[in-house]
Order: C-alpha cells, then sequence, then structure tokens
C-alpha cells in the first residue's frame, strides 16, 4: 500500500499534467509494487481535486470490458474512471487544438439513469429497470501518463490507467435515445470511421456479452465500497471497439445504423 504522502504527490501530478499537457513518468515504474487499490486511492484524491475546483461528476465509465483489452493488459476485470461536466460533448462538436494530449476514441452505448442502483446482487434486469434511455456516445481517451517509458521500453499498465481515472478525457452524446427494452443491445453496432475513411467496427455483445453488464460490474464493485449509481448519472458501458488514434484536422464519426450517428471534429 503506497503512503498517503504519495498518493497525494501522484494526484497533484496528474491533475497539473491534464493543464500542461505535460505527461507524467510511469506510476507503475516509479512504483512497482503499487496495486489496482492503490490506484483506485489516487484516482479519488485527483477526482477530489477535480471537485474542489468546481468540476461536477455527472456519471462514470468502464473501461477494459473487452477480451481483447485485458489481456493486452494482463488482467481479468473492467477498471472505472468518473465523468465531470466539463467533458461532456454534443454531436459535432469541435475540440479545440489545445484540450487534450494524446486523444483517442471509442464507440460505445450511454445509459442514462432513472432511478438509484446499488447491491451486491444487482442483475440485469435491475439495470435495464432503472435506465430511461441509452444513446450511441463516443468516449475520447487520453493519457497524462506516458503510454511507454523511453529509456527502458516499460509500457503502461492497468496500475497506470485507473489512476488516470480510466484513461477518462471526454463523453460524446448524439444519435437517437431509445429505451433499452426496445431492442437487443448485443446487436447493436458501430462503424467507426476517421476521415470518411472506417477504421474499427463492432458490436455491443463485445461488452462482457452485453453493455448492461458493465453496469453490473461496476454497481457490484462500488457496492463493497459503500455507495451506488444515483438517478440522472450517465454511464459509459464500455467499447465495443479498439481505441482509434486522432490528430488535429481528423473527424471522427460513428455509424450506429437504425440508432443515428456521433462525431467529433478535432481540430
Amino acid at each position: 500500500m503506497l503512503a498517503e504522502t504519495d498518493i497525494a504527490a501522484l494526484a497533484g501530478e496528474l491533475d497539473a499534467a491534464e493543464r500542461s499537457r505535460i505527461q507524467i513518468p510511469l506510476i507503475s515504474g516509479r512504483f512497482p509494487d503499487a496495486d489496482m487499490g492503490d490506484a483506485y486511492r489516487i484516482q479519488e484524491r485527483w477526482v477530489s481535486l477535480k471537485e474542489a475546483a468546481g468540476r461536477r461528476r455527472i456519471g462514470w465509465k468502464i473501461g477494459l470490458t473487452s477480451r481483447a483489452m485485458q489481456a493486452a493488459l494482463q488482467i481479468d476485470t473492467p477498471d472505472s474512471g468518473i465523468l465531470f461536466d466539463d467533458m461532456a460533448f454534443q454531436d459535432g462538436d469541435t475540440i479545440p487544438e489545445d484540450r487534450f494530449i494524446q486523444p483517442r476514441i471509442e464507440a460505445e452505448i450511454a445509459f442514462v439513469l432513472k432511478a438509484p442502483l446499488q447491491g451486491a446482487t444487482v442483475g440485469i434486469t435491475d439495470v435495464l429497470n432503472a435506465t430511461d434511455y441509452i444513446l450511441p456516445a463516443l468516449e475520447i481517451l487520453d493519457t497524462r501518463v506516458q503510454r511507454k517509458d523511453p529509456e527502458t521500453g516499460q509500457m503502461r499498465n492497468v496500475i497506470d490507467t485507473i489512476a488516470d481515472n480510466a484513461a477518462n478525457a471526454g463523453i460524446v452524446t448524439g444519435g437517437r435515445p431509445m429505451r433499452p427494452l426496445d431492442m437487443d443491445m448485443r446487436w447493436i453496432g458501430a462503424c467507426v470511421s476517421r476521415n470518411g475513411v472506417v477504421e474499427e467496427t463492432g458490436l455491443g455483445a463485445g461488452v462482457l456479452n452485453h453493455p448492461a453488464m458493465g453496469i453490473v460490474w461496476l454497481v457490484r464493485r462500488l457496492d463493497t465500497l459503500g455507495m451506488g449509481l444515483e438517478a440522472g448519472e450517465v454511464v459509459l458501458s464500455g467499447s465495443f471497439i479498439r481505441p482509434v488514434e486522432t490528430a488535429h484536422g481528423d473527424t471522427i464519426t460513428a455509424d450506429f445504423g437504425a440508432a443515428g450517428t456521433v462525431s467529433i471534429y478535432f481540430r
């Protein structure tokens, strides 16, 4: 377990990195004995700094829900982070060129809750009943921690990702809001293109076999902390594509078929 002084210092580094757009060295490289509990403590401390600065929580993101991403980081569980009000973008918005460091895009289904969710036995039916509507979304990922140590070649791991608010940076919503029982979410798909060229495709089933299962995992994890989800919160259920790299001048569009499209432009 990392000392509280280390937790506070690392949260401060992440906060400064987000503002300056200068990445910090790998946390896992500097603290090789840190575990996932330490990583979430760093994230929570950083979240507290954001709230103290006036930022407001609007929901949660769930990451590492696909088998491929879990295998890449050698874990067998998803992770989670916090969505804040200044992370929300609308379909067709332009991202200022000085907003992010190394943004990437994932396609997801966003759940908007109409009732709270808490408990160790919450299941998929509970999630569907507590959801007001779902809608197509893009998650903007960013990395305040280096992806790779330039000297050792060590790649970032799940400790770095969790501490970095699960690499969360933004959410873009659009398309057509839908009731959660009106379709089989396992078969909701997306074709994600960059500047008109399709880069990735995927189906909702890629998220733990059903996007709502991401919410189940989050509620059960939060219950171990005496917490839960609140009515009105937005939850990104997890990506069903690999991250798409972006650069200045790129337009990213996700076509969700009958659910509509959502896009964002990086200046």
